[in-house]
Parts: C-alpha cells; structure tokens; sequence
C-alpha cells in the first residue's frame, strides 16, 4: 500500500532515513523550491500507519518542524534577497514603486490568512514564506500565522492518511481538482479586484507606507 501512495524515490527515502527525509523534503519545499512536501507527509503517514515502522506522532511534529523551519528561512529570503531585487529592478518587470507598497499593504492587512492558508494550497506553500518576507510583513504575526498553519497542515494530513490509507489515495485526486478550481477561481477574483480598484488601493497604501517606514 505505501508503494502506491508515493513515489519511488519518496518511498526510499523514508524507508532508508526516515524522519529525516520527511523534514529535508517539508523544509526545502516551504522556502520555496519545487519540491513535493505534501506527498512527503502523506507518505509517511501511511508508513507510519501500514508498517508501524513510524511514530505517527513524530512524523506530525516533523513535519510541522520542517514547515516552521524551512517557512522561516524563506521568509528571511525574501527579507534580505527578494525585497531589495524588487526594489533595485521591479520597475523593468512592472513592479513599480506604487505596486511595491502595495503589496506590502496587502501583507500588513491580510498576510496572516495568506500565510496560514497558503501552506494548504501546493503554489501557496512553496511561496508564501518568501512573498512575506519580500512584503515586509511583521515577523511575529508572520510567525504565529506559519506556525499555527503548519501544525493544522501537518496534523491534518498526517492523522487522514494515517487513519485512511488507501482510501486517501482514491478521495486524493477528487478534492485536489476541487482545490485546484477553487484556488484558480480565487486569484481571477482576486486579479479582477485587483485590477479594479489598483489606483484607490496604491493610494491608500503609499499613504500608510511611507518611504522611511520599514
């Protein structure tokens, strides 16, 4: 059963390094490289459930660990990397001045739910960390919101694939299709609003942010 539910070289990692492997592969995900953290979860989980070679409790709080951690190093990318690219080129990619603060608008007023919802949708999770970092959205708030969404995420995932095994395996495809199309009907009303009100919101935010605000 855990054969079907991962990939080959997932399924040799965690047999071969076990809770090691799971936390390399959530953590390198969560600072941004493409990198199956999920499946990783899932797949030790179902392990953990089918051979009993796994605590299911450690691989939740590895998990959680690897989510916090790796979240964290992302976010101070995008602080120390991705803010000042922003800055010094965004103008020749359309990230002008006014787009810049309002970005980091956006992460002021609502960078918690996107930081704790995100580590539930796959482009999210490998993103949002650094996007954070780059918005200049407060650490603290950025750490209670990360790792709030780290443990549910891995708590989540970790406990269903543990209980259901193979069944996740048939329900797995239907539910990301519809978190998929909802994600994808999320960012279009999301780029209309945008789109929309861009000028009254870029105003609102340069007035917020002023240039000596960091």
């Amino acid at each position: 059963m855990f054969e079907i539910l991962s990939a080959p070289w997932l399924h040799h990692a965690i047999q071969a390094y076990g809770l090691w492997a799971l936390f390399v592969v959530v953590a390198l995900e969560s600072m941004g490289l493409p990198l199956p953290g999920e499946t990783a979860l899932i797949s030790a989980a179902v392990y953990a459930g089918t051979t009993h070679g796994l605590p299911i409790a450690a691989v939740i709080g590895i998990a959680a660990a690897g989510a916090i951690a790796g979240d964290n190093l992302g976010f101070l990318i995008g602080r120390r990397i991705g803010l000042p690219m922003l800055e010094r080129y965004g103008r020749h990619v359309g990230f002008d001045k006014g787009r810049l603060k309002l970005g980091q608008y956006l992460f002021l007023r609502h960078g918690g739910k996107i930081v704790f919802l995100g580590r539930f949708v796959a482009f999210l999770r490998a993103f949002a960390a650094v996007l954070a970092g780059t918005n200049r959205m407060p650490w603290p708030h950025f750490l209670v919101a990360n790792g709030l969404g780290g443990l549910c995420w891995s708590t989540l995932f970790g406990v269903g694939a543990y209980l259901f095994g193979q069944e996740i395996h048939r329900v797995a495809g239907p539910v990301g299709l519809v978190v998929l199309a909802s994600a994808l009907l999320l960012v279009v009303l999301a780029t209309h609003l945008l789109r929309r009100h861009e000028a009254e919101w870029t105003a609102r935010a340069m007035a917020a942010l002023p240039d000596d605000a960091r």
